[in-house]
């Protein structure tokens, strides 16, 4: 068994630390102070967001906005949209699944991420 007390746990605002990564999950721990935001974005993975301490707001791209303090858990689909912004110093537990999730560049081949990058280059020229 492995467990983290996740009130304790060390880690730093705008790095996240990986507490445990299996070939089905992942498990991450972020420090978000008072007035930061995880501003608006996406996962390949299905994504479960535990407020472990403080208060958060959370919003998707639909339109939707929850109030959240410690005990709080949120679920999102895979790629759908969302923000965290702290209201107060914040930590969250964000487990992934399943890991690594489709499209993501873990999960490409080589020869894959090489098209990826080349779809992404002419992208940027355009």
């Amino acid at each position: 068994m492995r467990n983290w007390d996740l009130s304790s746990v060390e880690v730093e605002a705008r790095q996240p630390r990986i507490l445990s990564t299996t070939d089905e999950s992942r498990a991450i721990v972020l420090s978000l102070p008072a007035g930061e935001r995880l501003s608006e974005h996406e996962v390949h993975e299905r994504a479960w967001v535990v407020i472990a301490t403080g208060e958060v707001e959370v919003s998707t791209l639909g339109g939707e906005r929850v109030d959240a303090s410690a005990g709080h858990l949120f679920e999102f689909d895979p790629g759908e949209r969302h923000e965290v912004v702290a209201r107060a110093d914040s930590r969250l537990l964000l487990l992934l699944t399943p890991w690594p999730g489709e499209g993501h560049p873990g999960a490409m081949t080589l020869e894959e991420k090489g098209s990826a990058r080349e779809r992404a280059a002419s992208r940027a020229r355009d």
